[in-house]
């Protein structure tokens, strides 16, 4: 791994020489200790989130429609005022029930679409606007009654690179899952070489909470970009809090990107399982000149970055899901 006071290829990628096949590469299973993981989790659940959950992205609550999700299943509805900043509620209306994630915004007011009855973030007949907070990126809402801890004036935002110098995209996928089965499969950087092939190769767990000395995995990796094109850095593991972790990229190319993987429990599907939604932010920055094109290019690119991590959450889910069925039954290995 090149460091960052070497002089850096004109391009970003780079050749691999010798290839192994994916049978053929080291083992991870003996380096993934179960009981490392599983520590790494109970440390992040024990961290303070404040009662604060992600409910979107900030491009997706716009001006006329508000945005609706179900947390813990705790309806809420978020949307923006006359000034730009996000308001959240209920998402019942207090009249007769009417879902208010589908009425419009006027002028900033959340018009229900039954009968009409207006709110304009403040409280109103029984209907108590929830604390939100718009990152730039993510649009998060405080429930205390759902989170039931201390509660803190902001979410824990990760460290990002300066907005204006990113370019930032956003995933959302569900699954049959608690939040701690996505985040446990995030802090298990091994399978990543094993269980996603057609993304990353030469993947090695460089550092561990056991051998770093801070609560963080480092991993060597290249991410693949065609036939024998990759990408090589390392990336920096953490979980600031018990819903999130974090894929800091520490060294090679894009340093100070981050990827967020953020769970937010939606509530029991019809058969009584739990089932939660994985809302990921990729926030890529580059001190290359031609980074620039890429920010101008991000209405294209977007939907391409998102492709690209629903690609890797539609294994990534299975993985959570499994291990939310065997949890579940008492057969989860160690449980």
């Amino acid at each position: 791994m090149a460091s960052d006071g070497r002089r850096r290829r004109r391009l970003p990628l780079s050749l691999r020489r010798n290839a192994v096949a994916w049978e053929r590469q080291r083992p991870t299973w003996r380096d993934a200790k179960p009981a490392l993981i599983a520590g790494a989790l109970k440390r992040a659940q024990a961290r303070p989130s404040g009662n604060w959950y992600v409910v979107g992205a900030s491009r997706d609550v716009g001006g006329d429609r508000p945005l609706g999700r179900t947390v813990a299943g705790q309806e809420v509805v978020v949307w923006r005022d006359t000034g730009g900043r996000v308001v959240a509620g209920p998402g019942v209306c207090p009249h007769l029930g009417a879902p208010l994630r589908d009425s419009p915004v006027r002028c900033g007011t959340l018009v229900c679409h039954w009968h009409g009855l207006s709110l304009n973030g403040g409280p109103f007949a029984g209907w108590e606007p929830f604390p939100a907070h718009d990152d730039g990126v993510l649009v998060w809402v405080r429930l205390d009654a759902v989170g039931g801890e201390e509660p803190l004036d902001a979410p824990v935002v990760p460290r990002r690179p300066v907005p204006t110098r990113a370019l930032s995209a956003v995933y959302a996928g569900a699954g049959v899952c608690e939040p701690e089965d996505v985040v446990a499969n995030r802090l298990d950087p091994w399978h990543g070489a094993w269980f996603h092939p057609y993304s990353f190769v030469d993947l090695t767990v460089a550092d561990t909470p056991e051998s770093a000395g801070e609560d963080a995995f480092a991993v060597d990796v290249s991410f693949k970009v065609a036939g024998r094109l990759v990408v090589p850095v390392r990336a920096v593991f953490t979980a600031p809090e018990p819903r999130t972790v974090v894929m800091h990229i520490a060294e090679g190319e894009g340093v100070g990107s981050v990827v967020e993987t953020h769970a937010t429990p939606l509530g029991p599907d019809a058969s009584g399982r739990p089932r939660t939604a994985v809302i990921e932010a990729v926030v890529a920055a580059s001190d290359r000149r031609g980074f620039a094109l890429a920010r101008a290019a991000a209405p294209v690119l977007r939907p391409l970055v998102r492709a690209a991590s629903g690609r890797l959450w539609r294994d990534d889910l299975a993985y959570a899901e499994r291990r939310w069925a065997l949890r579940s039954t008492g057969r989860f290995p160690g449980a």
